[in-house]
């Protein structure tokens, strides 16, 4: 890690990070520790240390081991599948969505119904998921669509018969 002014550079053995850090933050490295200090206790102050903590922290683990994100493709005829560099989800349309993939964002698909996100930016991997996700979320009446593995959907009672 290397810190130059404001702008802080993370390598690691996945790849390489850089942010830019609040002038009223300061950071400083001591050996294997990173300190993070805030100028006052004022509130932005304070959120702004812990956002900075957070995203420092959040660079590490990314440069070391990595994000992940599991979507789930759900529905009759609904499919997912990696074309070239584009992933190309059948859900329904009238036409199969293409979505080009980032450089730096790695994605699979296991059985045609999950996609995994992988990258070493939780940024990055959280916004290509949800970009995904929005191509078709999930039904409120059937949980037709696509959603995050660990999501739960709560399905509402359909027309009740008269």
């Amino acid at each position: 890690m290397t810190i130059e002014g404001r702008n802080i550079r993370v390598k690691g053995k996945l790849g390489e990070l850089s942010a830019d850090i609040h002038p009223s933050i300061t950071v400083e490295q001591d050996g294997r520790e990173v300190k993070v200090s805030r100028s006052s206790d004022a509130t932005r102050d304070r959120a702004l240390h812990g956002l900075t903590r957070s995203l420092i922290a959040n660079m590490i683990h990314g440069v070391t081991v990595g994000f992940t994100k599991a979507l789930e493709v759900r529905g009759v005829g609904y499919r997912a599948e990696v074309k070239g560099k584009a992933l190309v989800l059948n859900v329904g349309y009238s036409h199969p969505v293409e979505i080009p993939i980032p450089a730096d964002i790695k994605i699979e698909v296991d059985k045609q119904n999950t996609i995994t996100v992988s990258g070493i930016s939780k940024e990055r991997v959280g916004q290509v998921s949800a970009d995904i996700r929005a191509i078709r979320p999930p039904d409120a009446y059937k949980g037709k669509g696509i959603r995050y593995a660990d999501e739960k959907i709560k399905l509402k009672p359909g027309k009740s018969g008269a």
